[in-house]
Order: structure tokens, then sequence, then C-alpha cells
């Protein structure tokens, strides 16, 4: 990207995303931070205020009076090129695509951030997250037990394609009722949205890309959400269609939205907390055998990686009403992005915040978000990663890193890795 960041400070006189970013985001963070609390970027959906510490990101996350999270108007109709007669994701097609995305619990104030919420809590409480421990616990069970009887373990094998991809895509689907025979695409669906909500400035391509896929879950959902009216199931999607009839889910393009962000949201961010997970514990040595020895560090820990390496690295606000922030006025209508990734690095917050503690007893981190957005899944994400972790200390307690380099994705939002070669060397009985 060309685009130069103009602080209210000292000027860096470089892109924020770039190469080095993407490889490694914490030295920019800890330059930012350095230079002052609030930068002006044009990288950004052609322009935004970048917060970078933890005081401020907290706040604008929890002042929705003043910074509102309906943002995705310029968002998808900004991509590149679409005032070109001949643009494919010109502004008319593009209207089917907004009409969905803007429709999710994510993108929407109070009172119908409330409402919506309201209706999908009850499927997010400890009692039904335990009922999917056991079918957790069973899927990994017969994973790691394919990867052994290959022989691959003691080979060497991809930990991301093999568990940390499909493992939360199967638990979200699980929890919303959908069968086997119907995951096929979500993964890719899912890949595609993550691709375009992680450019700062999609292109036109992206746009495309996600509008097709993100239709493509509204049509699914649409068949589903009908099945479910004639027999409605004991899963989330079922809870819906019953806050549709009660008459707090709008039927259409909400009730889409909803399904469509649930099924993303629930796969994505929860993969990239394994691989940076496991790939943060195996790459400095003592933490995996430190987990295998005090094994109750093990909840503390989970939390902790979610810290050290999180997987959403910034979000968005609007500026809802003209204020005054760190002496520089911000205008209605202004875009505001929270550097998450800066703000859990924070210095001012967390004392050696470069460094991975399992035993760490901060405050928790920003990576599930704070305020009345905060990640509605944030319990479930937690639950995965710490039985996955579990079992895996267990059964493969001298697993190793294949790759010294970590191959990452590229997304600057999604920080994950594409990824992951491992190898557990068989140890002596």
């Amino acid at each position: 990207m060309s685009a130069v960041l103009r602080p209210v400070g000292q000027p860096l006189g470089r892109p924020i995303v770039d190469a080095a970013f993407l490889a490694d985001p914490y030295p920019t963070y800890a330059a930012l931070r350095e230079a002052g609390p609030m930068h002006w970027s044009d990288e950004f959906f052609g322009g935004a205020w970048v917060l970078t510490r933890h005081a401020d990101v907290d706040a604008v996350l929890r002042d929705d009076a003043r910074f509102s999270a309906q943002r995705t108007g310029g968002w998808v109709m900004g991509s590149d090129d679409t005032t070109s007669p001949d643009a494919l994701n010109s502004r008319a097609e593009l209207q089917d695509f907004q009409r969905l995305f803007a429709r999710a619990m994510l993108f929407i104030d109070a009172p119908d951030h409330q409402r919506l919420r309201g209706v999908m809590n009850a499927g997010f409480r400890g009692d039904q997250l335990e009922r999917l421990r056991p079918g957790i616990e069973r899927w990994i069970d017969q994973r790691f037990d394919a990867i052994d009887a290959k022989g691959q373990a003691g080979s060497g094998f991809d930990f991301m394609a093999q568990i940390a991809r499909p493992m939360p895509a199967q638990v979200i689907a699980t929890l919303m009722g959908i069968t086997e025979a119907d995951r096929g695409d979500f993964i890719a669906w899912s890949d595609d949205l993550a691709d375009f909500i992680g450019a700062p400035m999609p292109t036109r391509e992206l746009t495309r890309r996600a509008r097709i896929s993100l239709l493509a879950m509204a049509r699914y959902f649409e068949q589903l959400t009908a099945q479910r009216r004639r027999q409605p199931g004991d899963d989330l999607v079922s809870r819906l269609v019953q806050g549709e009839a009660r008459g707090q889910i709008q039927p259409g393009a909400e009730m889409l939205a909803q399904c469509a962000m649930l099924l993303f949201a629930g796969h994505e961010t929860t993969r990239n907390l394994l691989g940076n997970g496991l790939h943060a514990l195996l790459a400095e040595p003592g933490h995996w055998q430190r987990l295998q020895d005090e094994p109750a560090l093990l909840p503390g820990a989970v939390r902790e990686l979610l810290r050290h390496e999180s997987p959403v690295q910034y979000t968005g606000r609007r500026v809802a009403t003209d204020l005054v922030l760190h002496g520089q006025l911000l205008r209605r209508g202004d875009l505001v992005v929270g550097l998450i990734g800066s703000a859990n690095r924070d210095p001012a917050r967390y004392e050696q915040p470069d460094r991975l503690d399992l035993a760490r007893r901060a405050a928790p981190s920003l990576s599930f978000g704070a305020g009345p957005h905060v990640c509605i899944g944030a319990s479930l994400t937690l639950m995965e990663a710490q039985i996955l972790f579990s079992r895996a200390l267990q059964r493969w307690p001298g697993l190793q890193l294949v790759d010294a380099t970590p191959r990452w994705n590229g997304n600057p939002v999604y920080r994950g890795l594409q990824s992951l070669r491992v190898i557990a060397p068989a140890t002596p009985d």
C-alpha cells in the first residue's frame, strides 16, 4: 500500500500495513504507541483515526453512544472501480450484499443490537455449551487417532489443515443444527468473507467473492430456517426461528444475516486462536512442557495466548457525534480503527507485554472486544481451545514445530497461519 501515516504527533513516514507488518505487526504497534495515542491513516477505507493504546480502544468499544458499530456502507460500496460502467461490483449489484451484511448483529447499534443478542444469548449459556463437550472431545480423539494411524504424527502434519480449520467449523455447525452433509462449502464461504473483512480497502475482486459467498450462505439458511419452522429442534437456528415467531427477529434479511454471521464468526477467529496458540506454545522452549507439568495453568494460559497473539487485530467504529479526542476534532461519520493487537501489548496495561507468560494474572485482554458488542461466543472459543490443547498435551507430549518460520495468512484483521507443520516424535516406553 502506498498510503502514508499522518499522525497527530510525529510522522512515521511509512504505511501501517506492509509486508513487515503482516509478518510481525508488533514492532509497528510499539512505534505507533510511542509516537502518540491517535493517528490519521488513509489506508483504511479512505481514511480513519487509528487508536493505539489500551485505554482508548477499550473506551471506544464501550461507548456505543458516541461510537457507532454501523459502518458497512462505505466498506461494501467503497471498493475500487465502483464508478466504472462495466465494474462487476457496481453499486446497484452490491445492494443485496449490503442489505445482508449491514443487518448482522456485529454492525447494529442499540436498541436493535440488544434485541438480537437477547435471542442468541440462551444458545451460548454454559449448560448449552457443556452439551457440546463430549462431541468435541470425540471429534478430537478421532482426528488424533487418524493422524496416528497414518503415521503422520511421527512424520509431520499440518495442524491448520488437519485440526485447526475443520474443528471450529464442526463445532459451530453442530451448535446451529447443521448436518454433516451440508458442511462442505462453509469453510470456503468463510474464507471469502474473512478476506473481504480483513482488507483495509477491499478490492473489486474481494468484494465480488464475498458477495457470492454471503448470498450462498443466505440461500442455504433460507432453506434451513424454513425447515426449522416446520420441525423445530434444540439448536441455535431453531432458537432464532422461535425468536422470529415472537417478533424478536425480523424475517428475511435480518434472520439470514444473523445465521450467516454466526457461522462465520464461530469458525474464523477460533481457528486462528488454535493455530496461533499452538505456534506460540511450541516456538519458545519450555511452554509446552510447563503445561504438561502444571495442567491447572491451561485456562489462564489460553487467555494469555489470546492476548499475546490476538486472532482479531483491529476493529472499527463510526463517530456518532462531533467530539474531541486527544485534542483532535473528530467529525460525525469519521471512522475510528481500534488496534486491538496494539492495545493487548500496551505496557501501560500489561507488565512486559511482549512476553508470553502462561501464569499471567492480568486483566482480560481486548481480543473478544469489550462493551455491548463483546463476543457472544467467547466462552465457546475458550472451551474449544482448552479441550484441544489439553488432549494434545496428553497425546503428543513431545510435539515440536517442523518449520521455524511461520507462514502467516497475510490478513491484517484476522491474523492467523496458513499452515503449521508439527511433528510428534515417538517417545520411549
